[in-house]
């Protein structure tokens, strides 16, 4: 880490110096850089080989030119990186451990930022997932939280007008989103402490703070805003079952014409959610259908499109089956429930005792799912059983 250079540096009688954030390198400088990565990388190597991990010692991996020699003199800004030797050791079954020193044309030794060594790097092998190892174990928010993940494409502008995303955190944003910016959609960046690096690779839970671009959240309030309209119909009757699953969206659709609704997605519709707002008839906000696909629900999706609902209506209440899946998720998201033949009431935003609350769990006993006659799910139930009582009175007369 910085502090351990410095403490380095000034045992050796060379005095950090900085100018706009970054080091002055010296000869001096340089050369007690250039021992000290060194130290470090043969520790780490010996460490690992008595982990029984085969390891490579790379050099020359990064090109650069002088940032700037008579500001900083020794500090380089990478040009290129030379990915063979890292890839055919990867091949041959090795991990390949490298420096933040790269070499300039005429063969001098620069020193480069480690943070941008990493990124050039990412650049060039376009991972899947690139992780910061970092003492902190993550970025925190302005109350001291963790912060788990962080979607670009949707929060990034909000972020940046926070008033504690400042210094190395604000940094760290901006460079991990012109990285994310250069990488395939799928990548992403993972801030994690190091005692944590075996959980982050090899389970799915991760730690730390995990960055990627993600998907923006569209938001519309009538159905002329709706882009692609028969996108949003064929989402909606996706995986529903029934004979009359595409005539009930229709009709729902054409129900949604008349109704003040707001519905969420994202640009492929992974996940679409529709939401009743309140009404003097039922006062807090309905969430009247989610359709969310595996993809959706592996690349997350499904969590930025919760939170845009969450973002705009401060109390909701919805129901889900039982036998649902992804049950733990929506009990995650509520701050109570209400069981009842199978189904399941979920609310957040709202106390058990709320006076607006009272009747919606009222109507939950006395109707469960049914309930919510506006709701695409109960449409469907009602139709299917139509379908179902139809059929079965025509084999009752044949």
């Amino acid at each position: 880490g910085q502090h351990y250079t410095d403490t380095e540096f000034r045992s050796a009688g060379v005095e950090p110096q900085f100018e706009e954030g970054i080091r002055v390198t010296d000869a001096k400088t340089l050369g007690i850089a250039r021992k000290l990565f060194l130290e470090e990388n043969l520790k780490l190597i010996n460490r690992l080989d008595e982990l029984g991990v085969a390891t490579r010692s790379i050099s020359g991996a990064f090109i650069a030119d002088y940032l700037d020699k008579e500001k900083w003199q020794y500090v380089g800004k990478i040009t290129k990186v030379n990915k063979d030797a890292i890839e055919k050791s990867i091949e041959a079954g090795y991990i390949p451990v490298l420096t933040s020193m790269a070499e300039s044309e005429d063969g001098h030794l620069l020193n480069v930022n480690a943070d941008v060594a990493a990124a050039e790097l990412a650049r060039a092998l376009e991972p899947l997932k690139v992780v910061y190892l970092s003492e902190k174990g993550g970025l925190y928010d302005g109350d001291g939280e963790k912060i788990s993940a962080i979607n670009l494409d949707a929060e990034y502008d909000h972020l940046m007008s926070q008033p504690w995303v400042r210094y190395g955190t604000r940094l760290k944003i901006k460079e991990t989103k012109t990285l994310l910016d250069t990488l395939p959609r799928s990548s992403s960046v993972a801030i994690i402490h190091p005692s944590d690096l075996q959980k982050e690779l090899f389970t799915d839970s991760g730690a730390g703070t995990l960055i990627r671009r993600g998907d923006k959240i569209q938001r519309v309030s009538s159905v002329n805003e709706i882009a692609d309209l028969s996108k949003f119909k064929a989402t909606l009757a996706r995986d529903r079952q029934g004979l009359d699953a595409e005539a009930t969206v229709e009709r729902f659709v054409d129900h949604l014409k008349e109704k003040n609704f707001n519905a969420y997605y994202d640009d492929g519709m992974q996940c679409l959610a529709v939401v009743l707002p309140a009404n003097e008839e039922r006062p807090i906000a309905t969430l009247a259908t989610l359709n969310i696909t595996k993809a959706g629900w592996l690349s997350n999706v499904a969590e930025n499109v919760f939170a845009a609902v969450k973002k705009d209506h401060s109390s909701l209440v919805w129901t889900v089956s039982e036998e649902d899946e992804n049950l733990t998720w929506f009990f995650e998201k509520a701050d109570g429930t209400f069981n009842k033949n199978g189904n399941v009431l979920f609310y957040y935003g709202c106390d058990l005792r709320s006076e607006a609350l009272i009747p919606i769990y009222e109507e939950f006993k006395a109707h469960g799912r049914a309930m919510f006659g506006d709701n695409l799910e109960s449409r469907l139930r009602d139709a299917a059983k139509t379908t179902s009582e139809t059929l079965n009175a025509s084999q009752s007369r044949i």
